[in-house]
C-alpha cells in the first residue's frame, strides 16, 4: 500500500508508466532487429545486454552503423573497467595491463580468464569483441583504441592514489567519465550524424560526463563507505570531518549534509555546459542517448540535495518519475524546462544557514539564465481536478499490475552504471 500512497501524490507517474508499458517506450528505445546481424554482433549485443542494465537500451536505439561503434566501444571499456575493479590482480600485473590495454584490440587472441569480476566475460571472449572491433570503419577503430589508451594510463594512476583536491577530483571524474562523454562524440561527429563541432569541443563533452560521474559519486557514498571506497575529495570532506567514514554518524548528520550540498554544487556548474552541449545535436536518437542520463542525473540531485537519507541508505528517483523523464526528454526545450524543474527544486530546499548556500544560488541562477521556462514542457505536471480524479481512480485499480513491469522496463528506469 506503500507504494499506492506514492503513486496517488504523483499521478503523472502512474499516465506515464502505463503509456510507456503500452508501446510508448518505442518512441525513446525502438527494437532493433538482431536477425540480420552476423554472429560475432549478436554476441557482442548479447554481452551488451548483461553488463549494462541502462545504456543497453537507448544504444540499439542509435541510427545506422553508430549504433554498433558505440557497442562495441560500451565492451572494450566494459573490459577495461572490470580489470581496473578485480582487486584479485596484483598491482604489479594490473598496472602494465591497463596500460596496455588499447593494444590487445589489435591482438586476436588476446584473453584474460583469471578474472573473478562479475563481467569477466567481455574478457574471456574479448577476441570477439576485438574482432568486431577490427571490422568497424577505421575513423571509429581509431576513436576507440585512443579513448582506451588514456583512461587506461588513467585508471592506473589512481590505483592507488586518492582523490584529495577538487582539481583531482575532476580530473579523476575525467579519465572514467569524461573521457567515455569525449569519445561518444567524436563517434557521433565520425559517423556524420552530428556537425564536426560536437567532436571537436572536448570541455562541453568532457562535461558531459563530468555531471553523470560526480552525481553517481555524491548518491553512492553510502555505498562506497561499505566496499571501502572513497571518491569524495578530500579538500571538500575535511572541512566536515576528520575521516569520510565519520559523516555517517548520526552525531555529525547536520555537517554531513553541508558537506554533501557544497559538492552538488559543485556538480551543477556543469549543467550549462550540458544545455549547450545538447542545443548542438541534431539526429534524434542521438540526443535521446545524450539527454536522458543528464535528466536522470538533476533529478537524482534534487533528491539528493539536503537529504540526510544519502548517508543512511538509498536515495534514488522514483521509476515512473524515471519514465516521465525519458519520455519527456526528446528535445532541448523539453530539457531546458526539465532542469528548470529540478533547480527550483533545489533553491527552495536551500538551507539559508548553509555555508555553500551564495554559491548554491549563484549557480542555480546561471542554469535558470539559460533554462527560463518557454514551453509547454514548464508546466507539465499541472492537472485538473478530473484528471487527478481519474488518475487516482487508476491507480487504486492498477498499482499491483504496475508493481510488475517487465524486468527490461524495471532495469532501465534503474539508476545507471557507473
Amino acid at each position: 500500500m506503500e507504494l499506492l500512497r506514492k503513486w496517488l501524490g504523483h499521478p503523472e507517474d502512474i499516465y506515464n508508466l502505463l503509456r510507456f508499458k503500452m508501446g510508448g517506450y518505442r518512441a525513446v528505445m525502438p527494437r532493433m532487429d538482431t536477425d540480420s546481424l552476423g554472429c560475432g554482433l549478436r554476441t557482442c549485443y548479447r554481452y551488451l545486454n548483461q553488463t549494462s542494465r541502462s545504456f543497453a537500451a537507448v544504444i540499439q536505439a542509435l541510427d545506422g552503423e553508430l549504433r554498433h561503434a558505440v557497442c562495441i566501444f560500451y565492451l572494450v571499456l566494459r573490459a577495461l573497467d572490470t580489470v581496473e575493479d578485480d582487486m584479485s590482480i596484483p598491482l604489479d600485473v594490473k598496472v602494465p595491463m591497463l596500460h596496455e590495454f588499447h593494444s590487445h584490440l589489435y591482438q586476436p587472441d588476446w584473453k584474460y580468464t583469471e578474472s573473478k569480476e562479475k563481467d569477466r566475460q567481455v574478457l574471456e571472449d574479448f577476441p570477439t569483441i576485438s574482432m568486431e572491433f577490427r571490422n568497424l570503419s577505421k575513423v571509429y577503430q581509431d576513436v576507440i583504441s585512443d579513448i582506451c589508451h588514456k583512461m587506461g594510463v588513467g585508471m592506473a594512476e589512481f590505483l592507488e592514489k586518492k582523490v584529495d583536491s577538487q582539481h583531482e577530483w575532476d580530473k579523476y571524474c575525467h579519465y572514467v567519465a569524461g573521457l567515455v562523454g569525449i569519445g561518444l562524440s567524436r563517434l557521433f561527429s565520425a559517423s556524420e550524424l552530428e556537425d564536426s563541432i560536437v567532436g571537436q569541443d572536448t570541455d562541453l563533452a568532457n562535461s558531459m560526463g563530468l555531471f553523470l560521474q560526480k552525481t553517481n559519486i555524491i548518491r553512492d557514498y553510502l555505498e562506497d563507505q561499505v566496499e571501502g571506497r572513497e571518491f569524495w575529495p578530500r579538500e571538500v570532506w575535511s572541512r566536515y570531518a576528520k575521516k569520510l567514514s565519520d559523516l555517517a554518524k548520526p552525531e555529525n548528520i547536520d555537517v554531513a549534509v553541508q558537506c554533501l550540498n557544497e559538492l552538488i554544487t559543485n556538480a551543477l556548474h556543469h549543467v550549462p555546459d550540458v544545455l549547450t552541449y545538447l542545443s548542438r545535436l541534431k539526429n534524434q536518437s542521438v540526443f535521446n542517448f545524450c539527454a536522458i542520463p543528464q535528466v536522470m542525473a538533476i533529478a537524482t540531485l534534487a533528491a539528493c540535495y539536503n537529504n540526510q537519507q544519502v548517508f543512511r541508505g538509498v536515495v534514488k528517483i522514483r521509476k515512473g518519475q524515471a519514465v516521465t523523464l525519458m519520455m519527456d526528454a526528446t528535445n532541448i526545450q523539453a530539457v531546458k524546462a526539465i532542469m528548470y524543474q529540478y533547480v527550483e527544486e533545489i533553491y527552495q530546499k536551500i538551507p539559508s544557514t548553509d555555508p555553500s548556500s551564495n554559491k548554491t544560488q549563484q549557480v542555480i541562477a546561471s542554469i535558470r539564465a539559460m533554462s527560463l521556462p518557454g514551453s509547454p514542457m514548464a508546466s507539465r505536471h499541472h492537472y485538473s481536478p478530473i484528471y487527478l480524479s481519474c488518475a487516482m481512480l487508476l491507480a487504486a485499480l492498477s498499482w499491483q499490475y504496475l508493481s510488475t513491469l517487465s524486468k527490461a522496463t524495471e532495469e532501465y528506469v534503474q539508476a545507471g552504471d557507473n
